[in-house]
């Protein structure tokens, strides 16, 4: 996944087992390798990569768990009306912020209308346990893959007997019981800057899962024009909107994980007008002159009360 994962476990009171941390840390790699297998688009013979290159309009039966990540996927993009996409890839690429980096420059308008010609989640068809591409698109899991990568670690470690536990992969968190303080777990929202900032917000969650989307670090500069790395799929285009950082809270990692990016995309007025909508937890984090104001879901308020 191209990234770092932290999981902090608490330990039994009753002293019924022993936590072997080695065992443990090398069956939780096993894990995220089989994900990777299934679900990345940087090992060629992934599941994933395979089924990009089937011929289109071929049906390719595909595992338990990417059918379940495509099923969510179009979930959410039916929901936000195309603003989450995971099909995507081609115009990240051509504006650079791919797997295969490009020079900081802003692609012509034949380029544009090349990409979006293969874009679409539309042309991505589900049945059951199969799929198929009715265009010669490309699925891209990057937006939902480490969220469900943490759902998967969840039940992981719930089969393996444990209750109070939380998981981490490249900033998607979801906890379960209690922290090690025997108190909810404490999750901070970080401030907006290029570097890395304090704490914005911090919450007190259980049973949940939070993820965080913004633009502030990945981006370029073209004649003082800035072009953000989250792109809306249906114009093709960075995103232009003055939303810093939007954090979802959900019951799943791979749901906040998702969401998070298509709010990011729809905007502050767009995306909280669809988080009220879907009764969704969330928290965003707007650009106002040199500084910053907060806005927040309803359903996010009556988390902290």
């Amino acid at each position: 996944m191209g990234t770092h994962y932290h999981i902090t476990v608490v330990g039994p009171e009753s002293g019924d087992f022993d936590i072997n941390v080695e065992a443990l840390q090398e069956a939780v790699e096993e894990q995220l390798v089989e994900i990777n297998q299934m679900m990345s688009t940087y090992i060629d013979d992934s599941e994933l990569m395979q089924f990009n290159r089937a011929p289109v309009n071929e049906w390719v039966e595909l595992s338990e768990p990417v059918m379940e990540v495509l099923t969510i996927s179009e979930d959410i993009s039916q929901r936000s009306r195309g603003a989450f996409d995971i099909t995507v890839g081609p115009l990240v690429n051509l504006w650079g912020f791919g797997p295969e980096m490009q020079p900081e420059q802003v692609p012509d308008d034949e380029a544009l209308a090349a990409a979006l010609a293969r874009t679409g989640h539309t042309f991505l068809q589900l049945d059951v346990n199969r799929a198929r591409r009715t265009n010669n698109i490309s699925v891209d899991l990057s937006a939902v893959a480490k969220g469900y990568g943490v759902d998967q670690l969840v039940d992981f470690l719930v089969n393996r007997g444990f209750h109070n536990f939380m998981v981490e992969i490249g900033g998607e968190v979801r906890v379960i019981g209690d922290s090690p303080r025997s108190t909810p777990w404490r999750i901070a929202i970080e401030q907006p800057s290029v570097l890395a900032g304090g704490a914005r917000l911090a919450l007190n969650i259980d049973n949940h899962a939070v993820a965080t989307s913004g633009d502030y670090r990945n981006y370029f500069e073209v004649d003082g024009v800035r072009y953000s790395h989250t792109i809306d799929p249906t114009t093709g285009r960075p995103i232009r909107h003055n939303l810093a950082s939007v954090t979802v809270v959900a019951e799943t990692a791979a749901r906040a994980d998702a969401w998070a990016t298509a709010l990011n995309v729809l905007g502050p007025e767009k995306g909280m007008a669809l988080a009220n909508a879907e009764q969704l937890a969330v928290y965003m984090i707007v650009k106002e002159g040199d500084g910053f104001t907060d806005t927040q879901s309803v359903t996010f308020s009556q988390l902290l009360q």
